[in-house]
């Protein structure tokens, strides 16, 4: 009987190399990385910085005690845009996801279903956003229709949620379309009927594929959703425009701007992060 020993696991001398060579490689791209930041940093500065007007864009777009005293004011209409984000997202997947089912129905008898999709989809991307948001805020409710309100928050937010919706229709379609067809075969095959192998085989593989582009849909949205304070509704945008009327100083724009980016950058870096990580070829967003 031999005695047993363990032996703790050493990497051998080349592998010590091979990884002080991969860190040595790390810390010197790094400092190259840091070194071209701050020198295009520091000349795009010293650009702006040193030209003639520079005095005067400073204190009329970044007065510090302006911007603290409208940033309460931008933030309350911050959130409302916020919440017409989260409502609308909600609404365009439902009814983006029904009008590409329509556009992706085999048969005849589903031509009707077919032709008012596209035509919904033709339409409504072939429209600037800003004017369906002019059209429907401003007739919508002259239409004086029962059982709908006539606040301009809601035609602004039908607005965004027909105009979107062909977008987002277009991105279902295609994640529809890229199953391959075997996979209906193998659902019909299996005695599912045609709604039961969309539900079970086709839409859940199709839903992974679109993710990342919804996602960008979503920080699209986030930024449009500033759009409907042409109708006058008081969002973060409509906010900084009042608190700007009150000294014609413009920083309640940039305290804005400022707030709409703390919100997409985060959610495009989300989107590439999770690119990425399901491996999809193209997906942008290395730094």
């Amino acid at each position: 009987m031999t005695d047993q020993v363990d032996i703790a696991w050493e990497p051998s001398e080349v592998q010590r190399e091979r990884d002080e060579w991969r860190r040595r490689r790390t810390i010197r791209s790094a400092a190259i990385a840091s070194g071209s930041t701050v020198l295009l940093l520091g000349i795009v500065g010293g650009l702006v910085v040193s030209s003639p007007g520079w005095e005067r864009v400073q204190e009329t777009y970044f007065d510090w005690d302006k911007a603290v005293s409208s940033f309460p004011a931008v933030l309350e209409g911050l959130w409302l845009n916020i919440r017409v984000m989260a409502l609308c997202a909600v609404l365009i997947v439902a009814l983006s996801l029904t009008i590409a089912v329509m556009r992706t129905i085999r048969g005849p008898v589903a031509f009707p279903l077919r032709l008012v999709g596209t035509a919904y989809v033709d339409v409504f991307r072939g429209l600037p956003l800003l004017l369906v948001i002019f059209l429907l805020g401003f007739g919508g409710p002259a239409l004086s229709l029962s059982g709908l309100p006539t606040s301009a928050l809601f035609w602004g937010c039908a607005a965004l949620v027909l105009s979107y919706s062909a977008y987002v229709a277009e991105v279902f379609r295609a994640g529809i379309e890229s199953v391959h067809p075997s996979q209906r075969l193998a659902g019909r095959s299996l005695g599912l009927t045609y709604g039961q192998t969309l539900r079970h085989v086709v839409l859940p593989q199709a839903w992974r594929r679109v993710i990342p582009p919804l996602m960008n849909d979503l920080v699209s949205l986030q930024k449009d959703s500033g759009l409907i304070a042409v109708l006058g509704v008081v969002d973060a945008i409509r906010a900084a425009q009042i608190e700007t009327a009150i000294d014609f100083n413009y920083t309640p724009y940039v305290v804005a701007g400022v707030l709409f980016c703390c919100l997409t950058i985060p959610m495009a870096r989300l989107t590439d992060r999770y690119a990425r990580k399901k491996g999809y070829h193209g997906a942008g967003g290395h730094l």
